[in-house]
């Protein structure tokens, strides 16, 4: 006796939810994500349709196999899961299941999906983002970018989330988080170091002075 599940036909596709990095291929012509967990080495862009990540030629999601994309039904237990140390700099992903699908007892297993928005968090230092900035690793072909309050990553390369959103290829709704609170620079912390850096220009100024009188008079009295 063969066990036949349920089957559903909504009128709208279903909405998920899931965290991921947000990746730019190398050459910064395209972006899109990476999973964290049994797909994190294959990327996807806004509409994509799953393939079994064992290299097995059955359609996913296959019941007997674990393929397919993953998404939980709560926004609020997708949240959660960023607390985790690992997952700090994901961003939660809000996905339309098209296709086929599995459904779960807390989330669901899938052929398609289209990401429809991105949230993203506050930036290391605790203040809210403003754009994506080079994260510092990546995969194969792709490198990972993380969110960026726009003061932390100044040496690193950057993107507006307009511009990650273009990039993506399709319409995507990018929103940052409020901060948690960072603190924001002390202006009279900057001013002590920008004097105490043109006092050392300073005596740097004198030394090398000195060494050259030093130098120039070792020279005349070699020539005695």
């Amino acid at each position: 006796m063969r066990l036949r599940l349920p089957r559903e036909h909504p009128a709208t596709p279903p909405t998920g939810y899931k965290i991921a990095y947000p990746v730019l291929s190398h050459d910064g012509t395209r972006a899109g994500f990476t999973g964290v967990s049994l797909g994190g080495g294959s990327p996807y862009g806004v509409l994509a349709d799953a393939r079994c990540v064992y290299g097995r030629r059955h359609a996913a999601p296959a019941r007997r196999c674990d393929c397919g994309f993953h998404c939980l039904h709560s926004l609020t237990e997708t949240l959660g899961l960023t607390c985790v140390g690992a997952h700090r700099r994901a961003v939660v992903l809000e996905v339309s299941v098209l296709g086929s699908y599995i459904r779960y007892e807390r989330g669901m297993r899938y052929a398609r999906q289209r990401v429809r928005a991105v949230r993203v968090g506050p930036c290391g230092c605790g203040r809210a983002a403003t754009r994506f900035a080079d994260a510092g690793w990546g995969r194969p072909g792709w490198r990972a970018v993380a969110a960026d309050c726009g003061g932390c990553a100044l040496g690193h390369a950057g993107w507006t989330f307009g511009e990650f959103g273009e990039l993506a290829g399709g319409e995507l709704t990018i929103t940052a988080q409020e901060g948690t609170g960072g603190r924001e620079p002390d202006a009279s912390a900057v001013t002590e170091l920008m004097a105490e850096a043109a006092l050392l220009q300073a005596r740097l100024d004198w030394f090398q002075g000195r060494l050259a009188k030093v130098a120039g008079q070792g020279y005349r009295d070699s020539e005695l």
